[in-house]
């Protein structure tokens, strides 16, 4: 399994440095969507169950 993944990834890497112009740009931004999307989901996830939002102001 682990081969597996790694070599889908190595694939997508590569498919990445050929098609895009500035492909270590476009690898950065696979990797930051997909952290925003865990981020996103994780916080609003917390929300629903507990009910606890995080005030963003300084103080609070």
């Amino acid at each position: 399994m682990n081969k597996t993944l790694i070599t889908s990834v190595i694939f997508t890497m590569l498919i990445l440095l050929i098609v895009y112009p500035f492909a270590v740009l476009a690898s950065l931004m696979i990797v930051l969507l997909t952290s925003a999307t865990f981020w996103f989901v994780k916080n609003l996830l917390q929300t629903m169950v507990s009910g606890n939002v995080q005030s963003t102001e300084e103080g609070k």
